[in-house]
């Protein structure tokens, strides 16, 4: 019998998706898992915010999920977590707002109103709200004043201590990028100050006032913020480790913290891009010594807890920046690369009958097509298109780096919101935003 080629068994499994009904035996298969990893191939694409939507709407509303994490900033996203809980902010527009690191289109966009809207409307009915975190390490000096201003609330002698730890920032003026580049002359920077920092509010023990609780909770999330971020920066500088291993290790103890928090039984679900949510034991990332946060949790937690979802399209438009710190345009995809992932998945379309579906993979025999290693693109906030097959394909096992793909043939470009942007702020994903 002869053997079925790549597209012949994508063939095989694609499942057409034309609606959230089509999505019934995703959906199934995902359920009752602990954490559900939603990714996308881009930062810029409508159509991949809009499906993580659907699922995380159905995921909440129909089979107990707790939350949503994504791969943004602590503080800001604790403003829409106080948003949806009701306590304050305007609109979802406005909250989003608070996005201001560039590359704000990430989350101050018009398709995550939508959601953050309908987390609101939803929450009003419940006792135990659905939170929305940030599980990212950028955000040191929003932290900081985070830290101060929760400890301030609770014990002000505990919040004096704290501004005297973090008095070492003060020259740097909220100047993120400043304090970077000041560790080449001073080596040992605030290092010492923010582990006494966040060790004096770890110690905290609080005896009164139940509803203080939710602030040593923020402060405490914030001074591991502080710590990482100092840490991250400085791997940046002189990689003495590798700084993605900071940041995905941060949002990975960040889940696990939340996980937790909420209970034995909690569940919980991560927006993050592919190249962080697919088992990064399944690609080239492996020979650099490299992991992510979807191979953390399947580590963790157990694979049969852990669902990895990927998205991915062909062809379209994107939003996105020909460089760092850039302006935000819309950006056209070229058709995927011959041989790759979604030049298969593209051939597969005749014989699938519908432009989007999805796969999913279930104890794939070692002899499966889906199991070669093939480049498969991820686009990251800097973007060159003409140049894209020297750097935008990762060497991928499709069936063991994800639980499932949704492929979308063709996609358009995220809506961005008018966000004013901080250029004192690091870039998210810096330094490895072209591929993330």
């Amino acid at each position: 019998m002869e053997r079925n080629t790549y597209c012949d068994e994508i063939v095989r499994k694609a499942i057409p998706l034309e609606n959230i009904n089509d999505l019934t035996p995703l959906i199934d298969s995902i359920k009752n898992k602990k954490i559900v990893m939603l990714g996308e191939s881009s930062h810029g694409t409508k159509e991949f915010y809009e499906w993580r939507t659907l699922i995380s709407k159905e995921l909440i509303m129909n089979h107990g999920f707790n939350f949503i994490s994504i791969e943004g900033d602590w503080p800001p996203s604790q403003k829409i977590n106080r948003f949806i809980s009701h306590e304050e902010g305007i609109n979802a527009y406005q909250v989003l707002l608070n996005f201001s690191r560039w590359p704000t289109w990430m989350w101050a966009n018009y398709e995550m109103v939508d959601l953050i809207e309908w987390l609101k409307e939803f929450n009003r009915t419940k006792l135990d709200p659905i939170g929305f975190y940030g599980l990212d390490v950028y955000s040191l000096y929003e932290s900081i004043d985070q830290v101060i201003a929760q400890l301030t609330k609770i014990d002000t002698s505990l919040a004096a201590k704290a501004t005297h730890y973090y008095s070492c920032f003060n020259s740097y003026r909220h100047d993120e990028k400043a304090y970077a580049r000041s560790l080449f002359n001073v080596h040992e920077g605030c290092k010492k100050q923010v582990i006494n920092a966040l060790n004096d509010t770890l110690n905290y023990k609080l005896h009164q006032y139940s509803e203080k609780k939710d602030y040593l909770f923020d402060a405490v999330q914030n001074a591991r913020i502080v710590c990482n971020a100092e840490n991250y920066y400085r791997a940046m500088i002189f990689g003495e480790q590798d700084s993605w291993n900071v940041r995905d290790n941060h949002m990975m103890d960040t889940l696990a913290m939340l996980l937790n928090t909420y209970g034995p039984e909690s569940k919980g679900i991560v927006w993050e891009h592919n190249t962080h949510i697919g088992d990064y034991k399944a690609t080239d990332m492996v020979k650099d010594g490299q992991i992510n946060i979807g191979g953390l949790a399947r580590e963790i937690y157990g694979e049969e807890n852990v669902s990895l979802v990927g998205f991915s399209t062909f062809q379209g438009s994107v939003t996105a920046s020909s460089g760092w710190d850039g302006p935000i345009n819309r950006i056209e995809i070229p058709a995927g690369k011959k041989g790759s992932v979604e030049a298969e998945l593209h051939d597969a379309i005749p014989q699938v009958g519908s432009p989007n579906y999805y796969l999913m993979f279930n104890n794939e025999s070692e002899f499966s097509p889906l199991k070669e290693m093939r480049g498969h693109r991820a686009i990251g906030v800097v973007y060159h298109p003409n140049s894209e097959q020297r750097g935008n394909y990762v060497p991928t096992n499709l069936a063991e780096r994800y639980d499932a793909l949704i492929y979308l043939d063709e996609t358009t470009a995220i809506n961005p919101l008018a966000a004013e942007i901080d250029h004192k702020k690091i870039p998210e994903t810096y330094p490895y935003g072209a591929r993330i």
